[in-house]
């Protein structure tokens, strides 16, 4: 069977559509979830294991998307892109029937699963499609869909969990599931790859052993234990020694689950770093952008999607911009460089708020971020792409993913602990002298009591219980909270600008190669073109493949170089100050963020 890129556009448009309709239902799963928990948690019961809810859809989700790369890659895309969407439908129709909060835990899980395989295959699907030059036009399109479902997805949650009951949220995939399938199962050829390399178990093995404890730390971290407790020390230093024997075993492995040679490459090495760096700033600024609009501002938005829509939607249109420009010029390191300055221009701004601060300065500064990110985000994707060989391109472009989710999640727990350092600090030195009630401190030492109206009320009562003054005392409190809120969130961007300046310093190590017109490097072979006179039939058959790899003589296999860094793997020597600069600088900028982490703590 030919590969999908030479068959015909008809062809071409079932698939995209099917492989978006499912991006779009596993992105909607991650966000419609979120509004109707408070009110899941009271029918299900188990509030002191809510965390896990959220934490083991992470940890399935994460876990997946590097080993489905790899399975893809031996197995083909269709077989797993469906089974991803299947098993998302599965969680979530069992989630929606879930009697308590352990089974609603263990469903989530196997949502995760199902969300992972989706995010682990989808952008590889598109470069099956369409060539490294003609990818770049499809970037808007694809952040769009995560755009929109992080708007609608609270939105529908929301009106849902009001209206209909919480188990309607859950449900609600269903119908778009389906049709995904659907269109996936009659639009989609199944290209199955010529050869079937043995599958690295002891790599998933060591990998699942690294990753879930390092997940577990950065989820625990700050929150449930400090930074420098034996349970984060001991997750951490696990996940190390982890990481140093799955590198020793993977290098000695003759198909390896993830090749170590990638990373001999600069441009798949700057993207790794790059993208880590920049999940940190995504998904960060994500998640306490709201906190500061909604909390230091005082506007009433009914979802985080909604405060961050500016923020959603320069990312689409920029990422969309900076695709057309990257495929019609060739070329991406400049624009990745004018990506990353503009994140770190808005993350700069985005430090400058305080508690006078309006929405509309939030809004302006969130546009400027979300620009940086859509031009930046999605281009080091396509750079790997164009860099790695087409029978890496599961594997390659699973672990951007993965790299992004890891810094997200990293990004989160760093943020949080400097915000709540900082604003139980801030807090001590505002808070008027007349506020002497332990637990009337104790319950303002948790910000989140801003969003959450019942709890408001319930301390706006305790004030108003102290007597005439009880107003005042209330006001002038609700404004230390404020101004200490938003010099701890304001702290916490400022820390971040050094982290993404790290990224740009980074990025200035990518090497510019020009964009393919061919979907296979020089070492992979090309399909040949029709002779003169030549039917296409004829040429199509000539050129045979079963997974994009064109076929020899009596339909035998290319000669293919053994994958570098494997047990056979050699590698062209690179200068030393190339491969060792960018991992250098990252753990110049890690160090600093420790070093203020550890200051943090101790602050209080």
């Amino acid at each position: 069977m030919r590969p999908i890129a030479e068959m015909g556009t008809r062809v071409k448009v079932m698939v995209m559509a099917g492989t978006l309709l499912g991006l779009f239902t596993a992105a909607m799963d991650q966000t419609v979830v979120g509004t109707s928990m408070p009110r899941v948690i009271a029918d299900l019961g188990g509030f002191g294991l809510y965390p896990w809810v959220g934490t083991g859809f992470m940890l399935a989700s994460t876990t997946t998307v590097p080993i489905v790369g790899k399975l893809t890659d031996i197995y083909g895309r269709k077989p797993f892109y469906m089974a991803g969407i299947f098993v998302l439908l599965l969680g979530s129709a069992l989630s929606g029937m879930s009697q308590n909060i352990e089974q609603l835990i263990a469903f989530r899980v196997v949502q995760g699963l199902g969300a992972g395989m989706i995010m682990g295959i989808a952008f590889a699907i598109v470069g099956d499609v369409f060539t490294p030059a003609e990818r770049g036009r499809w970037a808007g399109l694809m952040s769009g869909v995560f755009a929109s479902a992080s708007v609608l997805g609270p939105l529908i949650g929301g009106s849902l969990t009001d209206h209909v009951g919480w188990r309607w949220v859950f449900y609600v995939n269903l119908p778009l599931g389906a049709l995904a399938l659907a269109v996936l199962f009659f639009g989609m050829p199944h290209v199955r790859p010529l050869s079937r390399p043995k599958l690295d178990y002891r790599g998933i093995f060591l990998l699942v052993a690294t990753v879930v404890p390092m997940l577990l730390a950065f989820s625990w971290a700050g929150s449930r234990y400090d930074w420098v407790s034996p349970q984060i020390i001991g997750f951490l230093g696990w996940s190390a020694a982890g990481l140093a024997i799955f590198t020793y075993a993977e290098l000695r492995t003759e198909e390896p689950l993830l090749p170590m040679s990638l990373f001999r490459d600069r441009v798949f090495t700057v993207s790794a770093l790059v993208t880590l760096i920049t999940g940190f700033a995504m998904f960060g600024s994500l998640f306490y952008i709201p906190l500061f609009v909604q909390g230091v501002t005082g506007s009433s938005a009914t979802n985080s999607g909604l405060v961050t829509m500016p923020m959603m939607i320069a990312m689409a249109i920029a990422s969309a911009t900076a695709g057309q420009i990257m495929s019609r010029v060739g070329r991406y390191r400049l624009l990745g460089l004018t990506g990353m300055l503009a994140m770190v221009a808005g993350m700069y701004l985005l430090s400058t708020m305080d508690v006078a601060s309006t929405r509309g300065d939030a809004t302006r500064y969130m546009i400027v971020l979300g620009a940086g990110l859509g031009m930046s985000m999605p281009l080091f994707m396509l750079a790997v792409q164009n860099a790695v060989p087409y029978r890496l391109m599961g594997i390659s472009t699973s672990t951007m993913q993965f790299l992004r989710s890891v810094g997200g999640t990293m990004g989160v727990a760093i943020m949080f602990s400097l915000i709540h350092s900082h604003y139980n600090a801030g807090l001590r030195q505002n808070i008027p002298a007349g506020v002497q009630d332990p637990g009337l401190v104790g319950a303002l030492k948790d910000p989140q009591f801003l969003l959450n109206e019942p709890a408001f009320q319930r301390i706006q009562q305790s004030f108003l219980a102290l007597g005439d003054q009880g107003q005042t005392l209330f006001d002038q409190t609700m404004f230390a909270v404020r101004q200490s809120l938003a010099s701890a969130i304001a702290d916490a961007f400022f820390v971040a600008i050094f982290v993404l300046g790290a990224a740009c310093v980074v990025g200035l190590f990518m090497k510019d190669v020009p964009l393919r017109r061919a979907h296979y490097l020089a070492e992979e072979g090309a399909a040949p073109a029709p002779a003169a006179g030549q039917g296409v039939a004829a040429a199509a058959a000539d050129a045979t493949s079963v997974a994009g790899l064109p076929a020899g003589k009596a339909g035998a296999a290319p000669a293919l170089r053994p994958i570098v860094g494997g047990a056979n793997g050699g590698g062209a020597a690179a200068h030393p100050l190339a491969r060792a600069g960018p991992f250098a600088l990252l753990a110049v900028a890690l160090g600093l963020v420790a070093l203020i982490l550890l200051r943090a703590g101790r602050r209080s």
